[in-house]
């Protein structure tokens, strides 16, 4: 059976170059970067030469580079870290409907606490306006945390013109950039961002490892561990070397690629948008449809459940997702696709094709090829089948039976 993996946003393979790398650290290089020895020291000099390829890559300096577990626990420690040392500065938090649960989860933590969030609305792109922003500020806002691009509908924010909003009225700026980072190019000074997360696992590095980018001077307070000296007294806990060494590379490998990369799936993309919204009817792309991520494309099919078609996918062989994998196991309509006033019945039917560096136009075809049959079947198949009759047709077995629409 044909293999085709359509769900880069979910995870990447790793690169062959980067688990060489890494294995040298998991044998022979074994060391605690915190030993004084031998062993410690060889363990010490990759780790910063792995801050050095991360930092060169969103324009940063070594030392504003913290090392995490990955997104989340950057997002946590970001969000965190600002509003806790300036909570008798002021307690408002502004952050958008369409953001990742890492970022919703906490900042409602947050909310519990005593701080006041507001959660701004996007348009049906799943865009977030800057003057919607600039009308949340008040003079107890102390830090905006926006992302950079969606992760389920691929959407690139404004984030530049944010963060010049921010940064003109002395508002700490956040931006999850897990999604955009490898795949289009930016600088943390491009964006006027003083904090940016980014993941291993998202630019065919390993999973379990990610990073902050806290810029110099920035007003932030480690809150969420407390342990050793490690990361700067910034990060407790000895440091993942195999997984920074492989983040590093990854790194440097992805801007070393990203302009080649992104014209080969931007190729694909755009290919695979008009076929499949030209040739499958009651189709619609979600997201925007220009600022969108080279390898992303996102659709809602009426009359259908998306899990449906991911399974049917899959007995042919193609993995794609409805949506983020951390929610993959709710049963709840996307909340991306419900805050762009997408309703209920049609955000149910959505799934989220991500290409990667190693897809194939060929792989393209075949989707092309199996997709329509897969949603004909399903929406005969549909318990909505006569509403689907009826928005297909203008009719439906009830009508002709009685003569008159009863719909």
């Amino acid at each position: 059976m044909r293999r085709v993996y359509f769900d880069h946003s979910a995870t990447t393979p790793v690169r062959p170059d980067v688990a060489d790398e890494m294995c040298a650290f998991l044998k022979e290089n074994f060391g605690n970067p915190t030993s004084l020895h031998y062993f410690g020291r060889q363990a010490r000099k990759e780790v910063e030469a792995a801050r050095e390829k991360v930092a060169a890559a969103i324009g940063a300096t070594p030392n504003e580079i913290v090392f995490t577990s990955g997104g989340t626990e950057s997002d946590n420690m970001a969000i965190h870290g600002v509003a806790m040392i300036n909570k008798n500065k002021g307690n408002h938090i502004i952050t958008s409907a369409v953001e990742h649960h890492a970022v919703i989860n906490t900042v409602k933590a947050l909310g519990k606490e005593g701080f006041t969030v507001t959660i701004l609305p996007v348009d049906k792109y799943g865009m977030v306006s800057v003057d919607d922003v600039a009308a949340a500020i008040t003079d107890k806002t102390i830090l905006i945390t926006i992302m950079h691009a969606n992760n389920e509908v691929g959407t690139i924010m404004p984030i530049k013109e944010i963060g010049s909003l921010a940064r003109s009225k002395g508002i700490t700026m956040h931006t999850d950039a897990v999604q955009s980072f490898g795949k289009i190019p930016f600088s943390v000074e491009e964006l006027g961002v003083d904090l940016l997360t980014i993941s291993g696992h998202k630019i065919y590095g390993p999973k379990g490892v990610g990073a902050l980018y806290i810029r110099k001077g920035t007003r932030w307070k480690q809150s969420l561990f407390h342990g050793g000296a490690q990361e700067r007294l910034r990060r407790a806990g000895t440091e993942n070397v195999p997984g920074i060494v492989g983040l590093g590379k990854a790194a440097e490998l992805a801007i070393r690629d990203l302009q080649s990369e992104a014209e080969h799936l931007k190729a694909l993309r755009d290919r695979l948008i008009h076929e499949v919204t030209t040739k499958i009817d009651y189709v619609k792309l979600t997201g925007h449809p220009t600022m969108r991520l080279p390898n992303h494309a996102s659709f809602t099919f009426e009359f259908i459940e998306g899990e449906s078609m991911l399974l049917s996918l899959d007995l042919k062989g193609v993995a794609a997702s409805s949506g983020s994998a951390c929610t993959s196991g709710s049963l709840e309509p996307s909340h991306v696709l419900l805050a762009m006033g997408i309703p209920h019945e049609i955000a149910h039917g959505s799934i989220r094709i991500t290409l990667g560096r190693d897809n194939t136009m060929e792989d393209i075809d075949y989707f092309l090829e199996i997709m329509p049959p897969i949603v004909n079947r399903l929406r005969a198949m549909s318990p909505l089948d006569q509403e689907t009759e009826f928005a297909i047709n203008g009719s439906c077995d009830a009508c002709k039976a009685h003569g008159s629409c009863k719909m």
